[in-house]
């Protein structure tokens, strides 16, 4: 009885932890997103019969609801953050379980759009709660929790896949099924046992857009401009330009997220300790260097080391995008508790403002010359890191940027 008493209050604090039901949510999304997104690039081009200029639509519309987060906003009148999260969730896994069914530019297009439905609403509900629930003093040591945990479950997915291609070579849509089912499965189960979570400070209800905020709203288009390159068709160029297969695609994400498991916490504590100024000029100057890479490999620079040049970049971008929590990190310091849920709404809408129609656009781009799209990439990341000189050492409210005029003793 005694050793059951520890056990049971063990089992209630980890229950009742605010950082323990955002890794738990975390790890779900990913699990089901990181599924779908090991499969795509393949299922596209072998069973839809994709081209640059097909996938470059099918990410186009793949980022049409992150760019209607907005209107989360309306949804919080009438759920908490907590509740859509959930039945996102939900949406994501049904999107996933169905995609196998359609194969077809149609087809994909609609599974595609009910899966991001459900990532984007979530990712909306997930960034307000967690810096509604986690102390700034805390806040980049467990996002840097939180990414490790997310990490897991894309480590689980691919490694599984992975594992799974290699020795049944199953069907796209078996696998797409089960990974759907998964991630409605456990939803189900977070809903049940955690109890409901509340920010300490009343969220305002309107739409937020704040004139001092105008370096985060820069930084966040930005970091969604790039990332999207990345995301559109830095696998598709593993795909297209060097042969990977599924198997080879999931083993190179499941080294990505094997060493984000590990390395995601520490790169949280790296924020705590040298600010998010010096974090997102890090990130930046990284991903330069990937994106010229990657339009090198395009043209053979790399002789027969091509193959696995590109792949190391795959992996070096993947680790460093985990740098992008000092965003939210800085954006804690300087906000009014009151506006974190309008503004992680309209903040996650600027960030897919460019993902509506750089895909597409620069589809046409590819079919011209893959490394201009990776040039312009890292023409990008090179603004962002312009940007990032802004971000002041110690960010406070009235100090939000280097140009700030008004500058509290704190933030001497």
């Amino acid at each position: 009885m005694t050793d059951a008493q520890p056990a049971s209050r063990a089992r209630r604090a980890l229950l009742h932890s605010p950082a323990a039901f955002l890794m738990v949510l975390a790890f779900v999304n990913w699990l089901g997103f990181a599924s779908w997104s090991a499969l795509l690039n393949n299922f596209a081009k072998e069973a839809a019969g994709f081209t640059g200029q097909d996938i470059g639509i099918l990410q186009s519309v793949r980022e049409i609801p992150g760019f209607l987060a907005f209107t989360a906003i309306i949804l919080f009148w009438f759920m908490r953050e907590q509740i859509l999260a959930y039945l996102s969730l939900l949406t994501l896994g049904f999107g996933v379980a169905i995609t196998g069914f359609y194969p077809s530019l149609g087809g994909l297009l609609i599974t595609t759009t009910i899966m991001s439905l459900g990532f984007h609403y979530y990712e909306t509900a997930q960034q307000s709660l967690q810096l509604q629930l986690l102390p700034k003093a805390e806040a980049p040591r467990l996002l840097g929790k939180i990414a490790g945990a997310s990490a897991a479950a894309q480590l689980l997915a691919f490694g599984s896949i992975a594992l799974i291609w290699r020795l049944f070579q199953p069907g796209y849509t078996i696998v797409f099924v089960v990974a759907g089912l998964l991630t409605i499965g456990l939803t189900v189960a977070a809903w049940l046992l955690f109890p409901r979570f509340q920010g300490a400070v009343p969220q305002n209800k309107g739409f937020v857009l704040r004139k001092r905020y105008w370096l985060y709203y820069a930084l966040t288009f930005m970091s969604g401009a790039r990332r999207q390159i990345f995301m559109a068709f830095g696998g598709f160029l593993l795909v297209e330009r060097f042969g990977y297969d599924v198997a080879a695609t999931a083993t190179l994400l499941l080294a990505t997220y094997g060493i984000n498991t590990f390395v995601g916490p520490m790169l949280g504590h790296l924020v705590g300790r040298v600010g998010e100024r010096a974090t997102i000029q890090l990130e930046n100057i990284s991903l330069i260097a990937v994106f010229v890479g990657y339009a090198l490999a395009s043209h053979g620079h790399f002789a027969g080391w091509g193959v696995y040049v590109a792949g190391a970049l795959f992996v070096v971008d993947g680790v460093f995008f985990t740098l992008v929590l000092a965003q939210r990190t800085y954006f804690q310091k300087i906000a009014d508790p009151a506006d974190i849920a309008p503004t992680s709404a309209v903040a996650f809408t600027i960030n897919h403002i460019a993902a509506v129609f750089l895909p597409v656009t620069f589809g046409l781009l590819w079919i011209r010359d893959p490394a201009i799209v990776f040039y312009i990439g890292a023409a990008v990341a090179t603004v962002s890191l312009t940007l990032a000189f802004l971000v002041p050492r110690h960010p406070v409210p009235g100090r939000e940027t280097m140009l700030a005029s008004a500058v509290p003793a704190a933030a001497e």
